[in-house]
């Protein structure tokens, strides 16, 4: 979710250089079952934008109602939503909305928090109740550094707190140029994931060939930066070309990505293997595990676009550690437990 956070700060720093005000929904508790958990959040901005959503659709119009009151009043307040006399979801949302207020000083923090990857916390107190309370609204936590998000005094008196640990925002690194990598830059950069492309120094492709890429790196195996991998990181090999993908791993066997996809059937990749371990014999086996080829989840996928979409399913589910099945053969809860 630390990329949908960021999504929402950025967007409120831009409204608040337009003279906008801007108003920060976050689902704190939930009774039941919703679409999205508590931790999901919204902006709604004063000219009627909105950015980010708490559900599939069937809250958003009433939170934008209520966010009203605090656009005219700066006041935080507690609504609810009782799904279970709607249509949608059978639960109660308990959704806290204040004002944004943040100041310069909390933008340089949390933008070079952001650039070195490292954690924060968002930290909300609240009521289960309807209706406007002194001592709500939410705190970000940097470091040593605690930021008010709406800069008013936040105390609660009932000991309700939301905590929630933000990691780095988890990126991809795809390593290869051609048409397949432009497919899968684009569907990672959709589900919100940070992409870097990694082209050969003889590529003539600039960073706008990659819709949603970061950036466009030319470089080769033996001098690629690997300073900035780590458990936040996926990174799949698509270079097409064999004596590639055995330097870049050779090159990676130190770090610690959460993911390594690889292209090509099984005898591709039982054979990097074998070379990698013969190049690196003290290997560790957590890099081995994290290997995966051929990349993706075995759904029947034919063109780049397909492709592209089982290796983002594959990621997610190491990633989230799930056994990925249809959702009608699961009983309980569909969501992880945080």
């Amino acid at each position: 979710m630390t990329h949908e956070f960021k999504h929402i700060i950025q967007e409120a720093i831009q409204a608040k250089s337009k003279g906008l005000k801007s108003v920060l929904a976050s689902v704190v508790d939930l009774d039941g079952s919703s679409y999205r958990r508590p931790g999901v959040r919204m902006l709604i901005l004063e000219n009627g934008n909105m950015v980010g959503a708490v559900s599939g659709g069937c809250v958003e119009k009433e939170v934008v109602l209520q966010a009203q009151s605090v656009f005219e009043t700066g006041q935080s307040k507690m609504m609810t939503y009782d799904g279970r006399y709607r249509l949608g979801c059978e639960g109660v949302l308990y959704i806290l909305l204040e004002e944004v207020n943040v100041e310069s000083s909390f933008e340089d923090t949390f933008f070079k928090c952001l650039r070195d990857r490292k954690s924060f916390e968002v930290i909300s107190k609240y009521k289960r109740a309807e209706g406007i309370f002194e001592g709500i609204g939410s705190d970000v936590i940097i470091g040593t550094t605690r930021f008010t998000i709406s800069n008013k005094s936040v105390e609660s008196s009932d000991g309700l707190v939301f905590h929630q640990n933000m990691p780095p925002c988890f990126k991809l690194i795809i390593i290869g140029a051609e048409h397949d990598a432009v497919q899968l830059c684009k569907y990672a950069a959709l589900t919100g994931w940070e992409v870097t492309v990694v082209a050969g120094v003889s590529e003539a492709k600039s960073v706008n060939y990659f819709e949603g890429a970061q950036d466009l790196i030319t470089t080769t195996p033996e001098n690629i930066d690997i300073s900035t991998i780590d458990a936040q990181t996926a990174i799949v090999l698509m270079t097409h070309n064999f004596a590639y993908d055995l330097r870049y791993l050779v090159a990676l066997s130190k770090t610690k990505p959460n993911y390594i996809g690889l292209l090509g059937p099984t005898k591709r990749r039982e054979d990097l293997l074998s070379q990698l371990i013969e190049y690196c014999p003290d290997i560790s086996n957590d890099f081995l595990e994290s290997i995966h080829g051929p990349a993706g989840l075995d759904i029947g996928s034919e063109t780049p676009q397909e492709i592209s979409i089982s290796i983002v399913s594959e990621i997610l589910a190491v990633t989230r550690k799930r056994d990925p099945k249809s959702l009608n053969q699961k009983t309980g809860s569909i969501h992880q437990k945080q």
